[in-house]
């Protein structure tokens, strides 16, 4: 019935703020005992505290009580503050969320709960351990995706070769993914140093197929757009039977068999640019 849920919701509410201290401490207790992570019961405490707040604030708002813990932004950041916390100090999932957990019996044992009452600690802290959990798989996804990211920066370096002249050795399958962070490295590059000619070599790539072509040309195209010109290296035998047989289109891209013969281009271009520089208008 309507009027005994929030009956309950009111001896809730009742309950918690008239024992804040007392739930704090054995909740604390609790986790000083686990021994995960390693946190001090000062830093316990204000940690609870700040989770009983805005737990006692949500249960004051107008929200489902199985929404109380998401639609409450303060609570949610709070449970979420613990867990991003205590998963930098390398306390799994699972403890976390059985940390969240263990609010449930340190409210309840400071009352006399009805069945309706404890239902709905119940699904409070249910749910907050749901939102502590889903911030911890959220985070190492973040923690993942930038490590991936570094690792391809790293395996896409852009070389100064000469005076003006950039190289960006690829090695391995170019997906989506690494097509973009080469385009933005190389880009950037063209900036910091000026650059006149950007070489992509491309020997260490095993197969070249429609998708990596349309990669390359996109590059190729943002490369012009900076003002410096490209030259495409490392185009093998199989490399070039390749491209013929799916009828790929390079004709547009200056291309070279191997990356001594793509410097040779990319300083002849350098000099032939300086010296259309040095000429004065006719």
């Amino acid at each position: 019935m309507p009027g005994d849920r929030q009956a309950a919701r009111e001896a809730v509410m009742r309950a918690i703020a008239g024992n804040r201290g007392r739930i704090a401490s054995t909740w604390v207790d609790t986790q000083l005992a686990r021994a995960t992570p390693a946190i001090g019961g000062e830093e316990l405490g204000e940690e609870v505290q700040a989770i009983i707040s805005c737990l006692l604030e949500g249960l004051g708002r107008d929200l489902p009580d199985d929404r109380v813990a998401t639609g409450h932004a303060p609570l949610r950041e709070a449970v979420a503050d613990l867990s991003r916390r205590w998963a930098r100090l390398g306390a799994s999932p699972t403890a976390i969320a059985t940390a969240v957990f263990s609010l449930k019996p340190a409210i309840l044992g400071c009352m006399a709960p009805q069945a309706e009452e404890a239902l709905l600690v119940g699904r409070l802290i249910d749910a907050a351990a749901l939102v502590s959990f889903q911030t911890y798989v959220d985070s190492r996804e973040e923690i993942i995706q930038r490590q991936n990211r570094q690792l391809l920066e790293i395996s896409t370096p852009v070389v100064h070769l000469w005076h003006r002249v950039l190289a960006v050795p690829l090695i391995g399958t170019l997906d989506s993914a690494r097509a973009q962070i080469v385009m933005e490295s190389l880009l950037q590059a063209i900036q910091d140093h000026q650059a006149a000619v950007a070489i992509i070599d491309i020997t260490g790539v095993p197969t070249v197929d429609t998708v990596v072509a349309q990669h390359l040309m996109q590059t190729v195209t943002a490369t012009r757009l900076m003002g410096a010109d490209c030259v495409l290296s490392g185009i093998s035998p199989r490399i070039a039977q390749m491209v013929a047989q799916l009828g790929i289109d390079l004709s547009e891209i200056t291309t070279r068999s191997s990356l001594a013969d793509a410097l040779t281009e990319a300083m002849r271009l350098v000099q032939e640019e300086g010296r259309t520089e040095r000429t004065p208008a006719g």
